[in-house]
């Protein structure tokens, strides 16, 4: 292991911008917690809203007519985004599910 050191004063700079670094980062994550996902509708919200199954609601990202955000496993939706294809959900997925 190699052993670098710097000047004491160039330490205390070093932390103070690290210091005010992680003290923006964590007033960002108080202003936005969860106030963008709370407006964001889950698979399951979409496909009750929409009367379509799962699978068709995959088709409808995987073919490009739905936008949506994926955190881990999980998408998430902009209501906008449900809005514009209930009347496009008809015409792919007749009869509903």
């Amino acid at each position: 292991m190699e052993t670098v050191s710097i000047e004491k004063k160039t330490f205390e700079e070093l932390m103070a911008q690290w210091d005010a670094f992680v003290e923006k980062v964590t007033a960002l994550q108080r202003k936005g917690d969860g106030k963008r996902l709370a407006r964001c509708l889950t698979g399951d919200e979409v496909c009750n809203r929409l009367r379509i199954s799962q699978r068709t609601l995959q088709k409808l990202r995987d073919k490009g007519f739905i936008g949506y955000s994926q955190i881990g496993h999980k998408f998430f939706y902009k209501p906008e985004e449900v809005k514009r294809l209930i009347p496009l959900v008809g015409i792919i997925h007749p009869g509903g599910k």
